[in-house]
């Protein structure tokens, strides 16, 4: 806990600082704390409301859930066995391209995504994209 809210929530620190504070400042210091707390009320009476409104709601989905003939747990695992859109893979494309890469090996390219560094030197020699072709 704070020294402040230690001397506040303590009356013979109250009084000690009082005794160096005039009767205006003192006053200035009610007012303020008047309005924090009724600020504070207005909160908790809200969050209350809500609460309740939170709560009827509730019962009234309980209540539908009744007259249906649909138990809670029904609908718990009702929502975990339904499985969940899986996402399909899509085939493989057909290589397009044969080259030859620095180690000699031959190698194979569909034409999707970044170019081999092989080809695209080639390419930038001059050569054409139909000279790799399958």
């Amino acid at each position: 806990m704070s020294d402040l809210l230690k001397s506040l929530r303590n009356i013979r620190s109250l009084r000690a600082v009082a005794k160096n504070l005039n009767v205006e400042h003192l006053e200035e210091v009610l007012e303020k704390v008047k309005t924090v707390l009724e600020e504070k009320r207005q909160e908790v009476a809200q969050a209350a409301q809500q609460e309740a409104e939170r709560l009827k709601a509730l019962a009234e989905v309980h209540q539908f859930l009744k007259e249906k003939g649909i138990a809670p747990e029904d609908l718990i695992t009702e929502q975990t066995a339904t499985p969940k859109a899986v996402r399909q893979k899509r085939p493989t494309r057909p290589a397009k391209y044969q080259y030859t890469d620095e180690n000699g090996n031959i190698k194979t390219w569909t034409g999707q995504g970044r170019t081999p560094s092989v080809i695209q030197r080639a390419l930038d020699a001059g050569k054409s994209l139909s000279d790799f072709e399958l």
